[in-house]
């Protein structure tokens, strides 16, 4: 009885190791809405992850740029250069086919953004 317990809990305790440790995989495109202080919109995201190293494309209503950025888990960190403002930064949490975070763009204010992954 006793030997069972244990291999239960080494089990379950295996199980929780692996989705602590689960590495989100966010290649692809991801439509997203951004509400900022000054403004929202509507941008696209074209992700290319390998491991935690993220790379990729912004596309929107600051024009067109390269972002670089990482995954960690089931968290989400990328930066971009946005005309007119400067740098634009990302931090968010990854829930499979959707995300959710806080951007800033530095004078032009901070917001949230949420995105879903498209086709």
């Amino acid at each position: 009885m006793v030997k069972r317990i244990a291999v239960g809990m080494l089990v379950f305790v295996s199980m929780l190791g692996l989705s602590v440790f689960a590495q989100s995989d966010v290649s692809g495109t991801w439509n997203a809405v951004v509400e900022l202080d000054l403004g929202s919109g509507e941008p696209t995201f074209v992700f290319k992850q390998d491991g935690e190293m993220l790379m990729g494309t912004y596309e929107g209503t600051f024009g067109q740029a390269d972002l670089t950025g990482k995954v960690t888990g089931d968290t989400i960190e990328f930066t971009f250069g946005a005309e007119g403002v400067g740098a634009a930064s990302y931090t968010g949490k990854i829930m499979g086919d959707t995300m959710e975070g806080t951007c800033d763009y530095g004078d032009a204010g901070g917001g949230t953004w949420s995105a879903k992954k498209g086709g």
